[in-house]
């Protein structure tokens, strides 16, 4: 249940970075409400953290919770932001993600 939980957190982490990338672009009251989002994700992703890694080990935690994020993210900006899908950006995610498989199929 913890390694669910774990993942539900790595996605809210995605979403504050995202709601952060939404808050650049815009301005007013419409940037005010992704840095609103951007408050209940980080919440709800730290929280998610926190009890994950009470059954998880916290290395194995975090670099699962950061890997997701950072995956996440770097999804979001080349479909919704239109960032450059380059070769070796994509490479390095496969990588990434090859390693949080990793981890979790050692982990306990």
């Amino acid at each position: 249940m913890n390694w669910i939980i774990l993942i539900i957190a790595g996605l809210f982490e995605v979403g504050f970075a995202s709601c952060l990338g939404k808050a650049k672009e815009t301005s007013g009251t419409e940037s005010y409400l992704w840095y609103a989002g951007f408050l209940i994700c980080l919440t709800i992703s730290m929280l998610g953290l926190i009890k994950a890694t009470q059954s998880l080990p916290i290395g194995t935690a975090y670099a699962v919770w950061t890997g997701i994020g950072a995956v996440g993210t770097v999804l979001v900006g080349i479909f919704v932001f239109k960032e450059p899908a380059t070769f070796w950006r994509l490479f390095f995610i496969s990588t990434l993600i090859g390693s949080i498989v990793g981890l979790k199929s050692v982990s306990h």
